[in-house]
């Protein structure tokens, strides 16, 4: 049976070796199996037995995944942000004049989407994780599709108000879902880049979108709908399209996944606990993993770091086309004028996804970009030529749009437990999108043409960011200096069980069986376990 070293204390991570130079506390001893017993558990927690993974290839696995999940995911996403975004083009042809409704009116139109779009993100995570994600995905797809297209057929405020609110119901659930989904397959050191081109596709969109939009305004008159209209009819039967498609493409989690092998399969769950990701071979829902979320500071102060770029994503999103005709420019120009600055927030998202995959320092990533962004809105707020305005455009872009993927892989690689994760992905994303409702309505008629109380409270959200970021590292890294100190070992039954060898600093929430049921019970609280900086 093989053999493993385990601390007195019991920490098992990659800094074991640092720790074991301590003198007084640095006494080893042997374990026998825990870590034959822990490899076990990854395969029998599905009932498979030992299975042999020795012929699996790593790299091409790899290559395997990312062709299945990512590009058909990504696709997704492009038309979920399209869809939500795309009443800003809409705007410009008309459906304030159409539906009779003034620019406080529309605003509270954008807003009410992002209300029950954060409402139902937790619950949506909550249900992926109990559900197949092929199906529940796909099925608020095609819902959500079917509010896009009936959106292009509302004749007053309150019908589309109405659909404004189903849209975000049906929506919630994508983008929390895909990320705490892609966590589920990947280490946390791959999962930055994924999340970047997942999330690029909200900047293809805004590309996308201006073209489309300006294309589809052209069907002005056809069976009597205006152009506006087709926007929304048009693009809606391309999601419901797309949802119908979704159950055969979207694949489930790891452990059940059908286009695996079962060596495949097995090789998944084994490398991600290898990543300190225990829960990867299967975890049943208890109420104390939502819990845990819910009481956690960390949580709570991610929520203000996403929120520092999620508000500003808005902002944006909805109204860069008005901002930019506001320079000059008509309808079609202004929205064709979107398509090189979603073009370069596209490259330097993925940029930065891949950079911070590689050298891991995702909190000093945040804070450069958000001082990027500042830069950005600060030129806007006092620039009175359009040039320069547009330029700053672009730094503004920079800023915002590398955050929120950067940010989501913040927090995922400092969350273990597949359910915790997926409540505190939510919640982090469901606050960030309340504020959307906020931004949402920061952009009033009678500032333009140059939206000086828009740019300067979009401004004030980078500033709550950048010193939340701040914070959250801070934090982080006093807590992993916690525990190379010992601070935080926890008690091993059999082990240090002598009360010679209990000193002030050990930190347990109970007396644990074996390392392997300390790192079940307390996830990322385990004392092996090292919060990415």
């Amino acid at each position: 049976m093989e053999k493993a070293h385990v601390q007195e204390h019991s920490r098992t991570s990659a800094s074991s070796t640092d720790a074991s130079d301590e003198k007084g506390r640095a006494r080893q001893i042997e374990d026998v199996g825990v870590a034959a017993d822990r490899e076990k558990n990854a395969v029998d927690a599905r009932g498979a037995g030992e299975i042999d993974t020795s012929g699996v290839d790593e790299r091409k696995l790899l290559r395997k995944l990312d062709l299945a999940l990512i590009p058909w995911l990504s696709f997704l996403y492009l038309l979920s942000f399209l869809d939500r975004t795309s009443i800003g083009n809409a705007k410009l042809y008309g459906l304030e004049k159409d539906l009779h409704i003034n620019d406080s009116q529309y605003n509270i139109a954008l807003m009410i989407f992002f209300i029950s779009y954060a409402i139902f993100e937790v619950p949506s995570n909550v249900f992926l994780k109990r559900l197949r994600p092929s199906i529940w995905l796909s099925l608020l797809m095609f819902l959500w599709g079917i509010m896009m297209t009936v959106q292009g057929l509302v004749h007053n405020y309150g019908g589309l108000l109405g659909m404004r609110w189903m849209l975000g119901l049906f929506e919630a659930g994508l983008f929390p879902g895909v990320n705490f989904y892609l966590s589920c397959w990947y280490k946390r050191s791959e999962f930055g880049i994924r999340a970047a081109i997942f999330f690029a596709a909200a900047t293809v969109s805004g590309a996308f979108g201006g073209l489309l939009a300006a294309a589809i305004a052209n069907m002005d008159g056809v069976a009597g709908k205006p152009g506006w209209a087709w926007i929304f009819i048009l693009e809606g039967l391309i999601t419901v399209i797309a949802g119908a498609l979704s159950p055969f493409i979207i694949q489930d989690f790891p452990d059940t996944a059908k286009f695996l092998t079962e060596p495949e399969r097995a090789f998944i769950v084994k490398r991600l606990q290898s990543d300190n990701q225990f829960s990867a071979a299967g975890e049943d829902l208890k109420w104390k993993y939502i819990l845990k979320s819910l009481l956690d500071v960390k949580t709570w102060i991610a929520m203000l770091v996403y929120a520092g770029s999620d508000g500003p994503l808005y902002a944006f999103s909805l109204f860069l086309p008005s901002i930019i005709s506001q320079l000059g420019f008509k309808a079609t120009p202004a929205n064709l004028l979107t398509v090189p600055v979603y073009v370069f927030a596209c490259i330097v998202t993925i940029a930065a996804g891949l950079y911070a995959d590689r050298k891991g320092r995702r909190g000093i990533q945040n804070m450069v970009f958000l001082c990027v962004g500042a830069v950005g809105y600060i030129i806007l707020i006092v620039s009175r030529n359009a040039t320069l305005s547009y330029i700053a455009v672009y730094l503004a872009a920079a800023g915002i749009y590398p955050n929120i993927p950067n940010t989501i892989a913040w927090v995922s690689n400092n969350v273990e437990g597949s359910y915790k994760r997926g409540v505190s992905l939510a919640m982090v994303i469901g606050f960030g999108n309340i504020n959307g409702a906020v931004s949402s309505n920061v952009y009033r008629g009678q500032d333009k043409p140059w939206y000086t109380l828009g740019h300067g409270i979009v401004l004030m959200y980078i500033g709550i960011g950048l010193i939340t970021s701040v914070i959250y590292y801070i934090v982080l890294r006093r807590e992993n200096a916690a525990r190379d100190r010992g601070d935080r070992d926890e008690i091993i039954k059999g082990v240090n069980d002598d009360p010679a060898t209990l000193n002030s600093r050990l930190a347990a929430n109970g007396r644990f069986e074996s390392v392997d049921d300390a790192q079940r019970e307390k996830g990322d609280e385990w004392s092996g376990y090292r919060y990415t900086l």
